[in-house]
């Protein structure tokens, strides 16, 4: 099928959104798509992804249609599968060329990975493109598409791509809406936790994380002692073993966090790795916190977490900083500080950009319209 065959438009635009991978390059494509909706009710959102993807599950429990590309990931060492990537390119551009041409998009969007450069190389010079890196230092898929989108938006500053906008990170309804106080007594009952006292949320992602798993259980029975109670979530493949204090607020362990509106709720500060969805979440929610960024990696963890910090909205301790005693002497006196909280909190939310979504949205069907 040629570019001058696609399917005419019927009604509204059709969106095509390409982040798939992994919940970090997936859920800002899916606060996209809401936010289309709800400025177009009649726009199409169709999403692009791939069997290994976490996309296969979340994007139809969100509603929306998934096309199904080839993956391109890009081996990170001189290897055989090196010489085998042009055709891989090759083959998915033409798969993907095919899934644009037969749901007839209007604009492609972009959010990074391994779906995103296909995406662009396929729509390039056929369909306008629109790309959004959500990290510091953008990722090679972004650096490519950029060269010849339409337009470019970044969460934050200094990411390398020219004449980005910055933007944020579009994020859930759920998230974007949430009201903490209203739902603290509700999120602290369904979680088991004590009413009423000071209470910390621990989480490394998905997976959970080791260096945040050891720090915080072995600082439980300070917790215990200071009057702090805690959710941990710490992950479905570790397990915590932590002994509880009668009369002490419950030290409350789960493998994962099905409702983090919930979770966000019930917390009066987090201890967490600082990808960038989690540094939107937690600022836009308002929530002070400790970030503990990925000790490998080119550092971009550390820079996600620097607009916050410099606001004075968070902290932050290198990996190998965070122990037990780190957390007893940060995070504990940190919680017992209701004035320290409430200011960092003001802080945190300051420098979150809520309206993330909307704004992109925005840019998407302004390039449609043009």
């Amino acid at each position: 099928m040629s570019g001058q065959d696609r399917v005419p438009r019927v009604g509204g635009p059709c969106v095509v959104v390409a982040g798939g991978g992994t919940a970090g390059h997936i859920e800002p494509a899916l606060a996209l798509a809401d936010a289309v909706r709800r400025l177009r009710p009649d726009a199409r959102v169709v999403a692009l992804g791939t069997e290994r993807g976490l996309e296969k599950t979340l994007v139809p429990a969100r509603g929306y249609p998934l096309e199904l590309i080839p993956p391109v990931p890009m081996p990170r060492k001189p290897t055989t599968d090196l010489l085998k990537l042009p055709l891989k390119v090759r083959d998915a551009v033409k798969r993907t060329r095919d899934v644009l041409d037969r749901v007839g998009a209007d604009v492609v969007v972009g959010f990074g990975g391994y779906v995103a450069l296909p995406a662009y190389l396929a729509a390039r010079g056929r369909v306008p493109i629109v790309v959004h890196e959500a990290n510091a230092r953008a990722g090679l898929a972004n650096k490519v598409g950029a060269r010849f989108a339409e337009r470019v938006a970044a969460a934050v500053p200094g990411s390398g791509l020219a004449d980005a906008e910055v933007i944020g990170i579009p994020l859930r309804e759920s998230i974007i809406n949430l009201d903490r106080s209203a739902l603290r007594a509700q999120a602290r009952a369904h979680f088991g936790l004590h009413p009423t006292a000071p209470t910390l949320l621990v989480f490394g992602g998905s997976q959970g994380a080791r260096t945040l798993n050891n720090a915080a259980s072995a600082a439980a029975g300070a917790f215990a002692q200071a009057g702090i109670g805690v959710l941990h979530a710490h992950g479905p493949r570790n397990t915590v073993a932590v002994q509880s204090v009668p009369g002490a607020p419950p030290y409350v362990t789960v493998p994962y966090l099905e409702r983090m509106d919930l979770a966000y709720a019930a917390a009066d500060a987090v201890l967490c790795r600082c990808g960038a969805m989690t540094v939107a979440e937690v600022s836009a929610v308002g929530l002070p916190a400790v970030y503990v960024p990925l000790p490998h990696g080119n550092g971009e963890q550390a820079l996600n977490a620097e607009p916050v910090v410099r606001a004075g909205g968070a902290l932050l301790v290198p990996d190998e900083e965070m122990t037990a005693q780190k957390v007893i002497d940060t995070v504990i006196p940190m919680l017992r500080d209701p004035h320290r909280l409430a200011g960092m909190s003001a802080a945190a939310r300051g420098s979150g950009h809520r309206e993330a979504g909307d704004v992109l949205a925005r840019t998407v069907l302004e390039v449609v319209r043009k």
